[in-house]
């Protein structure tokens, strides 16, 4: 350690209190974090892009300061997802803080890093409470049974009106309209549930037939329009 002249002159002063960092609720305890090991959570965070045409939510589980599953999924330009892939291989077995300091390729993926370190390291994390936090393998439970990204699609135009694309349930196929051509319902396929059916030896129009659901009073449409034909 090297100190200045004018350190070196000056006379020992004792420290009194020790004050130790507040604790943090860390999986059912209250921890005294010292050290990037002493952190643990699961949680969940957004970030975007400088130009915000694309974002991304990153999920962590971190157990004793290590990244052991990352869950992240994109929205916005095409080369998110690839920037994901390659964050999906860096992510996972790197310390949090080693993590925050690497390049995961996309600005929206490091934002989210950012926002999600600031989350976990002050202790405002999804599994702050739970005993022993969440298992590894608790990521996927936010993708549903079809392992894909919840997902919403709208659109809509003063001159036209709303258009429904994409709903949690799958890909919007039309959208039921009343006598005053009001929406009160919507048809759907559910393309995770149609690949499985395919994957299971089902030809494609079985699968789609399979995969078909509604929502609303689809029932008492007067008509039911494509969205992205009509």
């Amino acid at each position: 350690m090297i100190y200045s002249k004018e350190v070196e002159m000056m006379c020992p002063v004792a420290k009194g209190a020790k004050h130790e960092p507040a604790p943090i609720p860390e999986e059912g305890k209250w921890v005294y974090s010292k050290e990037i090991k002493d952190i643990s959570g699961f949680t969940h965070g957004v970030g975007w892009c400088a130009p915000q045409q694309g974002a991304c939510k990153l999920s962590l589980n971190v157990k004793e300061g290590i990244i052991e599953e990352a869950l992240i999924e994109t929205i916005g330009c095409s080369g998110m997802t690839h920037s994901a892939a390659m964050a999906a291989e860096i992510l996972q077995g790197k310390t949090i803080l080693e993590a925050l300091n690497t390049d995961l390729v996309c600005d929206a993926i490091n934002t989210a890093m950012r926002e999600l370190f600031l989350q976990i390291v002050y202790g405002r994390t999804q599994s702050a409470f739970s005993d022993d936090g969440l298992v590894v393998g608790a990521g996927l439970e936010d993708l549903g049974k079809g392992l894909r990204s919840q997902v919403g699609t709208m659109y809509a135009t003063k001159a036209k009106g709303v258009r429904y694309l994409e709903m949690a349930e799958g890909y919007v196929t039309g959208i039921a309209l009343d006598a005053d051509n009001e929406v009160i319902g919507y048809q759907f396929v559910s393309l995770g549930k149609m690949t499985d059916f395919i994957k299971n030896g089902d030809d494609p129009t079985t699968a789609w037939e399979k995969a078909k659901g509604q929502y609303g009073r689809v029932a008492d449409a007067v008509k039911i329009i494509d969205p992205r034909k009509e």
